[in-house]
């Protein structure tokens, strides 16, 4: 198999093992263009995640621990954001990643 489909479908697949080093590794050390292009549609694909996180952060710090002394509402409600993306990206990921195989 050639050595630019395994490093392109490896960028997709280090979302299980290495999500933000080895894309940008692959993205800085190789020269085929095509492989490039894939590292770094993994490297964005691995930062979608963190995108709420700052929402999450802000519903921790004005939520404080809520009237009834629980969770608030917010917080949860990001936290399953998180989850929900974080699960599609994965999926997304691995379908990538082996479609960077074929």
């Amino acid at each position: 198999m050639e050595t630019r489909k395994v490093l392109s479908a490896l960028s997709y697949f280090s979302i299980l093992f290495a999500a933000f080093i080895f894309p940008l590794i692959v993205f800085l050390a190789s020269e085929d263009p095509d492989t490039k292009v894939h590292a770094k549609k993994a490297f964005l694909s691995h930062l979608i995640p963190l995108i709420p996180l700052p929402l999450l952060a802000l519903s921790i710090y004005f939520d404080g621990t809520g009237a009834s002394g629980g969770i608030p509402v917010y917080t949860i409600g990001c936290v399953i954001l998180m989850v929900v993306i974080s699960i599609g990206v994965t999926i997304w990921n691995i379908v990538r990643g082996i479609k960077a195989l074929r």
